[in-house]
């Protein structure tokens, strides 16, 4: 074995060579990790100076974890890592062994595993990281989607796949918590993350380097466990107790871990639980949806008296009002455009206050009549034009991703 988890007096050439560089290189990448942006600076001074990059860039990727600063990170990563390991090998000749910094190295990727995996796990659960398709999405021409957005409407159409995946990454991340079940843990999380992570690189999902590390963290705890899986379900044959190694044999530690352990683990469902059903209520497909929820097609557009016809190259004239979430509408124009606003209604006066998201904030410059379930009319003022549009709700049921459900009998396959 290479490494291994067991007490080993006298370590190989090549094992202490291996445990260096790993130790060095995942120690490197979780300071940098959380601790990266601090050093914006120097950061992109070695991007510019050392790899030559001709184009500014940050550390902010908005919510990409694959944009140049990172791959620039990475860079620095891999050149501390060997710098270190280089170093570590010539001070460090006369070692024998690094069982326990090994049993230590191997307690932080857990922690860091566990954490991970619980947080991408619940936010699967409670349909967070991949809501269900909105309003505006599904008036969307599928042609139009990027690989990354035609993902995540895959993954947020079913809840119950979402939730699948989900309770396994969990999974994993619970198998890794005894130490008796963490070579399976380890080998459950090195399977789910593999899938996500060849999803992050066939749509264009920017995280690719994120998911690819997490399988290789996985991979060094299960490398050092790897001979009974190898003894058992490779080579047929029977293998022994395994005895791990721990530093420390008080039995009021095993104890203190004991507790540590259960209280963490309760502490990281709740929060879990408690973050997942908070957010999940805030959204609107869940939630006590907005007045007027809906997509409501505009049969009639009157902008300072004069009637706009719907010619499909006007960017001005709204074909459709979506409504989808609270204090919010989005209007599609006739050439497929897109503007946003602040919508707020008042049930009372009957009116509406709607602006442009760079716009001052205007108060009940709408009036709206609604005289039955599938008819709204809109008059007033907005954005200095004076508008009267008669609109029409859509039956969402027409949408096939809306209406067609799950089916135990099919007699013909429905691809559409």
């Amino acid at each position: 074995m290479l490494l291994s988890q067991e007490y080993v007096a006298q370590w190989s050439g090549t094992s202490k060579m291996a445990f260096r560089f790993l130790f060095c290189y995942f120690a490197a990448y979780i300071l940098l990790l959380f601790c990266g942006a601090l050093f914006e600076s120097p950061v992109i001074w070695i991007g510019q100076n050392v790899l030559g990059i001709d184009y500014s860039f940050e550390a902010n990727g908005y919510g990409s974890g694959d944009n140049t600063f990172a791959y620039v990170l990475l860079f620095i990563n891999l050149s501390i890592a060997i710098l270190a390991t280089f170093f570590w090998f010539i001070l460090n000749q006369k070692a024998k062994a690094y069982n326990k910094i090994l049993y230590w190295f191997l307690i932080v990727l857990r922690v860091s595993l566990i954490c991970t995996m619980f947080l991408y796990g619940f936010v699967k659960v409670f349909q967070i990281q991949f809501p269900s398709p909105s309003l505006i999405r599904l008036m969307e021409p599928l042609g139009n989607f990027s690989p990354m957005g035609l993902a995540w409407t895959y993954m947020g159409y079913s809840k119950g796949f979402g939730m699948f995946a989900g309770f396994m990454e969990i999974l994993g991340g619970l198998l890794l918590i005894p130490k008796r079940t963490q070579t399976l843990g380890a080998l459950v999380i090195i399977g789910v993350m593999l899938q996500v992570a060849v999803m992050n690189f066939m749509f264009d999902i920017p995280v690719k380097l994120l998911s690819v590390h997490l399988i290789l963290m996985a991979g060094v705890i299960f490398i050092t466990d790897s001979k009974r899986f190898l003894q058992v379900f490779i080579k047929n044959e029977a293998t022994a107790a395994y005895s791990y190694y721990t530093p420390v044999t008080d039995t009021s530690y095993s104890n203190t871990i004991f507790w540590v352990k259960t209280i963490g683990l309760i502490l990281l469902i709740g929060m879990g639980i408690l973050f997942g059903s908070m957010t999940e209520k805030s959204r609107s497909d869940v939630s006590d949806r907005p007045f007027l929820y809906g997509i409501w097609e505009a049969k009639l557009v009157v902008q300072n008296k004069d009637t706009l016809p719907p010619l499909i190259t006007d960017s001005k004239r709204w074909r459709y009002l979506i409504i989808d979430q609270k204090n919010s509408a989005i209007v599609k124009h006739m050439d497929n455009s897109k503007s946003y606003f602040k919508f707020k209604t008042d049930t009372v006066s009957q009116s509406i206050s709607m602006y442009s998201l760079k716009k001052d904030t205007v108060s009940n410059n709408l009036n709206y009549s609604y005289p039955s379930y599938s008819v709204l009319e809109i008059e007033g003022v907005l954005e200095n034009d004076s508008v009267a549009i008669f609109l029409q709700r859509k039956n969402l049921d027409n949408f096939l991703l809306k209406s067609r459900g799950f089916h135990w009998i099919n007699e013909r396959p429905l691809n559409k």
